[in-house]
């Protein structure tokens, strides 16, 4: 801890020597207050602040400290002048890569371009900045040739600009890169916030100008008004009638219906005088949606207080009986219950509480390196939203929830099973081989166990339903869609690409693959050839190589001259998401690919976000939405007149991100190919084939 200390120290001494020179001011953070929001108010980037502020990236605390550069402009005028000024009068330079710098950085420290720099050190395109490297910094001869080049330099960076955008539904970081004509990596780097996911109605800060055709200007003026959430609920959703309950407030009515006081009352002018009971209320339909959940960093003190004697935890939350119903576009799971009938879940997670008891470093410095502690208490969280759900919907259903003490070896789901043998279902465990065993042992009592997380193939054993689809059905999904198009379907496989070849080739009957050259490379003319000019080709390109990418692109780009073409890829691929390929030719092409998630603009998903940025302060992940998805799809399966077992045969369900469509293994068991089909189009926004 004193090393640790000092060290914290040091970083701090270093990064205020920095920025000594730089005017500064101490700024006091107000409750709520965002990075952006700070940032606009000072006239700078979150980027900027993060500089001087680096535990800033961790989360705002109120009444904390931070300092703001208020000459970010004129330093770096001065900077970039000296960095002329130096590079002119000398050759090359040699630079060691310390701790923390990145391109950006080494980069904005030289005043030299990322071409530049790649080209003096062509081993960066493979290895990427590392500590301790050497790096040559080139001379800028070539590229300032003058002291006038440089004057002309310095005054495009004096009139550089920022300019702040709020992400519509359906934009992507590579439509908004494009309309401002700047890159996804400067987004991120300037919104550090928006690396794992890009939220709906976010703020983003935007170096460069706004787009001037008078349609975009108009947009960015509308993003600067704040809509009041009333008038778009008018415009975007329907309305029902509710009559108020004894005892219900302005309070309960605004968290169930998520509008506040004055939104209530300028539907409902009656409210004016004051909440009655027996007073009907036009409310919007859409709104009676999930419930706010616990805030993230509560859940292990949370289970810590609710740990039983019983070596595990237990959660029993009682709710009534209500209709209910869900997305219609898939199925409507709707159905009164008696109060006599009510079901049981159960979830078994993974907390390992006695492993969090005896470690001496106590519960924040393992959250802090425990990526499965963290997975699984996202999950939890998510799963929490649900059980709230089930309370606003007043589902009849008992929650219990067992620490299920996991490793990928053992668990202790055996002394928990005298509690889990008249469960309507049970939820997890998360290890394959574990939820197996589970499965096995409540088969005799006829309990369905879901199991929530694991990708594996699993073994044939009739109660248990794997809930993630398994890369050979995602890839079958795709081929099937393919072919119910009457497609022609041609391959593009790198000769690395052994498993894909064996695949197509075992399972696709029917698919031509394109020819490679002897040196390994696309045949164009030979895939130009295969492709029909009387039915969609659909070309899947499977290849981290830039050279074959670029080749197929062009071939395919070129044949649509006289046939219609669509790219296809059958697994995410990150070459496709370097500057080096053009995205506006993969929206040309209508880049397609399977996913066993989607990203909606539908307003139960946007409330869903909302709320849970509201209570945890970050959007959801992965894991946590997953958590929401899986509890409460289980649930409301359980209340369809109908056991868990016959509504996975006869309904397809929906929920935020994933879809549930259950299937009948030959060998036995059940598996997911809620699979969905995503292109790019020509809007430049995400859309839903399938």
């Amino acid at each position: 801890m004193k090393y640790l200390s000092t060290l914290l120290f040091l970083v701090f001494f270093v990064t205020c020597s920095a920025f000594s020179q730089e005017k500064v001011v101490k700024y006091t953070v107000s409750s709520g207050e965002t990075i952006n929001q700070i940032a606009q108010k000072f006239k700078v980037t979150p980027f900027d602040i993060y500089e001087l502020n680096p535990d800033a990236r961790r989360g705002l605390v109120p009444n904390s400290v931070l300092l703001i550069p208020t000459t970010a402009v004129k330093n770096t005028v001065k900077s970039t002048a000296a960095a002329v000024k130096t590079t002119e009068s000398s050759k090359e330079i040699i630079h060691e890569v310390q701790p923390k710098e990145t391109f950006y950085s080494i980069e904005k420290k030289y005043n030299i371009s990322d071409e530049a720099l790649k080209a003096a050190n062509p081993f960066l395109e493979k290895t990427g900045v590392q500590i301790g490297q050497k790096l040559v910094i080139p001379a800028k001869g070539s590229a300032s040739k003058t002291a006038a080049a440089a004057d002309k330099k310095i005054k495009e960076k004096v009139q550089e600009k920022y300019v702040y955008h709020d992400v519509q539904p359906k934009e992507t970081k590579y439509s908004i890169a494009k309309q401002y004509k700047t890159t996804v990596e400067d987004l991120e780097k300037r919104n550090p916030d928006i690396v794992s996911n890009l939220p709906v109605g976010y703020r983003l800060t935007i170096k460069g100008t706004a787009p001037k055709t008078e349609s975009t200007a108009a947009n960015v003026t509308k993003h600067e008004e704040v809509k009041k959430p009333a008038e778009t609920a008018k415009k975007a959703v329907s309305y029902m009638d509710y009559q108020v309950k004894p005892k219900e407030t302005f309070y309960s009515l605004s968290r169930t219906f998520h509008l506040s006081q004055e939104e209530l009352t300028a539907l409902n002018p009656a409210l004016s005088e004051g909440v009655k009971e027996g007073m009907v209320l036009k409310v919007p339909t859409g709104y009676l949606a999930p419930a706010p959940i616990i805030v993230q960093q509560q859940p292990v003190e949370k289970i810590l207080e609710n740990k039983t004697s019983g070596g595990g935890i237990q959660i029993v939350d009682k709710v009534k009986s209500e209709t209910v119903s869900v997305n219609p576009e898939i199925v409507e799971l709707s159905k009164k219950r008696g109060q006599g009938d009510r079901k049981k879940v159960v979830l078994l997670l993974p907390f390992n509480l006695a492993k969090l008891q005896s470690d001496t470093t106590g519960t924040a410095a393992r959250l802090k390196t425990d990526k499965f502690l963290n997975m699984t208490l996202d999950f939890y969280s998510g799963a929490m939203m649900a059980i709230d759900s089930a309370k606003v919907l007043k589902l009849p259903i008992d929650v219990s929830i067992y620490d299920s003490q996991e490793t990928k070896t053992t668990s202790n789901i055996s002394s928990l099973i005298p509690k889990l043998q008249d469960a309507d279902a049970v939820v997890g465990p998360f290890y394959q081989n574990n939820a197996e065993s589970t499965a096995n042992t409540l088969r005799l009592y006829n309990v369905p166990v879901i199991s929530p997380l694991s990708k594996d193939a699993a073994n044939p054993i009739e109660n248990l339903y794997q809930t993630i689809p398994s890369n050979e059905v995602v890839r079958n999904t795709v081929f099937d869609y393919m072919r119910a198009k009457n497609g022609n379907i041609v391959a593009v496989v790198d000769k690395k690409k052994e498993s894909v070849i064996s695949y197509i080739k075992q399972n696709q009957k029917g698919v031509v693959f394109a020819a490679l050259t002897e040196a390994g490379g696309l045949d164009a003319a030979n895939l130009k050839s295969l492709l029909l000019p009387n039915r969609m080709n659909y070309v899947v390109m499977e290849t981290a190589n830039t050279a074959m990418i670029k080749t197929t692109i062009k071939a395919l780009l070129d044949a649509q001259k006289t046939c219609q073409v669509q790219l296809v890829i059958l697994e995410p691929n990150s070459t496709l998401d370097t500057d080096e390929i053009s995205f506006d030719n993969l929206v040309k092409l209508k880049l397609m690919y399977p996913s066993v998630t989607r990203d909606s603009d539908d307003q139960a998903v946007s409330i869903f976000k909302k709320e849970y940025r509201l209570k945890n302060k970050i959007y959801p992940n992965t894991y946590a939405t997953r958590g929401f998805d899986v509890t409460f799809d289980t649930m409301m399966r359980l209340v369809q007149g109908k056991t868990y077992q016959e509504t996975a045969d006869l309904m397809t369900t929906q929920q935020v991100e994933n879809k549930f469509q259950f299937y009948k293994k030959e060998d036995g068991g059940h598996a997911n190919k809620g699979v969905y089909i995503l292109y790019y189009d020509s809007d430049l926004t995400l859309k839903t084939a399938n």
